[in-house]
């Protein structure tokens, strides 16, 4: 053991290196260093150190040394390094970032590494900047200007969050077969066809297929799913009008759910998602029958993922429609026995958002007047 540099530390020293190791986010250096630190305190060789945070013994004698020659934070933080210069200093990286959150030049969409240097060339009295210099900078301030994200803003006021709690509340209920809530959306799904024959895998060789397919058009998935039982039913239909939809709905009431009072029916607010869509498709007395037996509860607009059945769509696209299907036929079939097998499985969504939930991390985006209350 290192005698010449004892490390002691108070109390305060090693409260706050043991936070630093509970949690948060730091550099893996500096979370070694505070190993370091706590093991020599508790007089730990330097070679059980070296070999128990996986260190170099040189890393634990400096670190040892610039605590008893300095303080905690210098034993923390890098030493200088000897190396060139940046090549930017501080003004002329922040007129690169400056830069790179501008509108590119005209004629092009995105800023590439390749511009951000040549305007930085012109902007500053630099006769040349490598493409690293450029991204090293712009890594260090997190931008990558070549990307972009898309995403949906939702419009959270009283009516988001009113539709939302209606929905959470409805998955929180205890299972009533009298009054059964059921999931329904739809997706599309596109037949694609092969041009050439795919070869299969071998021992040694993965399957194979031609990138070029051949496109037969579209067909258009129902999905129903109950919350509250492990049951899921999918519908092939070559549209999606409003009469699909009215007969998908009256499926709903006179073979899935014949003997339910109401069907709590969770859906978005697609224009054929209404009561209006059973009067175009069947009499009137039929609609009403149809009518009294559903309830409908819309989810806020831009946000599918309060409905449950997106879940299901999403595990019927991973386990089943990850792959080539030519035609409808063949594609019913393959969904057929997707939903037999899941349903016999009893495979369940286990749901855990709830309204207290809701309150608690979106509580920013309450509108204020029921926060102050």
């Amino acid at each position: 053991m290192n005698v010449r540099y004892r490390v002691e530390l108070s109390q305060i020293e090693r409260t706050e290196l043991r936070a630093r190791l509970s949690g948060g986010k730091h550099a893996s250096r500096k979370l070694k260093r505070a190993q370091i630190l706590l093991a020599a305190d508790a007089g730990t060789s330097d070679e059980e150190i070296a070999r128990s945070v996986v260190v170099s013994g040189s890393t634990v004698y400096r670190t040892k040394r610039r605590f008893v020659e300095g303080n905690l934070e210098r034993a923390l933080s890098e030493e200088p390094r000897p190396g060139a210069e940046c090549k930017l200093n501080g003004k002329e990286e922040a007129l690169l970032v400056a830069t790179a959150c501008a509108s590119p030049p005209k004629g092009r969409a995105r800023w590439t590494l390749k511009l951000l240097a040549a305007a930085m060339v012109k902007l500053t009295e630099h006769k040349s900047l490598s493409h690293e210099t450029v991204r090293r900078r712009l890594a260090e301030n997190g931008l990558k200007p070549w990307r972009k994200d898309m995403w949906c803003i939702p419009q959270v006021g009283g009516e988001y969050v009113a539709r939302m709690e209606d929905v959470l509340d409805l998955y929180a209920e205890v299972p009533d077969s009298r009054r059964p809530v059921v999931c329904f959306d739809e997706s599309p799904v596109q037949l694609i066809g092969e041009v050439r024959q795919p070869i299969p895998a071998k021992p040694g060789h993965l399957e194979r297929y031609d990138y070029e397919y051949r496109r037969n058009g579209t067909v258009n998935l129902f999905v129903l799913f109950d919350v509250h039982r492990p049951w899921r039913k999918v519908k092939v239909t070559e549209r999606r009008a409003a009469r699909d939809y009215a007969q998908c709905m009256r499926d709903l009431v006179d073979i899935h759910y014949p003997d339910a009072e109401i069907i709590r029916v969770v859906q978005d607010h697609l224009s054929t998602h209404s009561a209006g869509a059973l009067y175009q498709a069947f009499p009137p007395a039929e609609a009403r029958r149809i009518l009294r037996r559903l309830e409908f509860h819309y989810t806020p607009k831009h946000a599918s993922w309060l409905n449950m059945v997106e879940i299901e769509i999403g595990v019927l696209r991973g386990q089943c429609l990850d792959r080539r299907i030519d035609d409808s036929k063949r594609l019913g079939r393959e969904i057929t026995a997707w939903e037999r097998q899941r349903n016999a499985a009893r495979s369940r969504i286990k749901w855990m958002f709830t309204t207290d939930k809701a309150r608690a991390k979106m509580a920013g985006a309450y509108p204020a007047s029921s926060k102050e209350s």
